[in-house]
């Protein structure tokens, strides 16, 4: 046996004698040593592969979820109003969804008059609110949220993606109060 690595650079690993000669002179079982521009070209090549997946998954991302949806509700009385904008096509009339406490509760489409809208710029038209009643709901805090339905695929993929934020509103005596927490 012979010591190989010991003394001030760690512990010494024992092999038999000729092992790392073997390795790489072994007849029909030799490991042979790469060639440099094919590892290059190996590697370039894998970067290659993961930018264009990288690539085609953002791309897959942004057409299935579109960023282009803008829109805000708020709690009425006994509703929950507000309105979707999509910037990509602004005269299309978005429709919306509602879920109470992660509940589907009701689909419409946003196309009720809203000047505030327009005159604030976020559309060119008002033609892009919308208002859900809301139902008989139990006493206690409950959490709305409105999504704009997005089709893509030619109507083979929908998705859902949230106007603003969360609204948290509660149930007093079939009374809505509105939370203070949405702003």
């Amino acid at each position: 046996m012979k010591n190989i690595g010991g003394g001030l650079y760690g512990p010494p690993f024992l092999f038999p004698r000729d092992t790392a000669q073997s390795v790489y002179n072994d007849g029909p079982n030799r490991m042979r040593i790469p060639n440099r521009k094919l590892v290059h070209v190996l590697i370039g090549k894998s970067v290659i592969e993961s930018l264009l997946i990288g690539a085609l998954a953002v791309f897959s991302f942004i057409v299935v979820f579109p960023p282009h949806f803008h829109g805000w509700g708020e709690v009425t009385d006994q509703a929950i109003a507000g309105w979707a904008v999509n910037d990509a096509q602004p005269y299309q009339r978005v429709p919306v969804q509602l879920f109470v406490n992660g509940q589907f509760v009701a689909a419409a489409v946003a196309d009720q008059s809203r000047p505030d809208v327009a005159a604030a710029g976020w559309s060119r038209d008002a033609w892009h609110g919308y208002v859900f009643t809301l139902p008989s709901l139990p006493h206690g805090r409950h959490e709305a949220r409105i999504y704009a339905l997005h089709d893509s695929g030619n109507g083979k993929r929908k998705s859902l993606q949230l106007l603003g934020q969360p609204l948290t509103f509660s149930i007093r005596d079939g009374q809505v109060i509105k939370s203070t927490e949405n702003k």
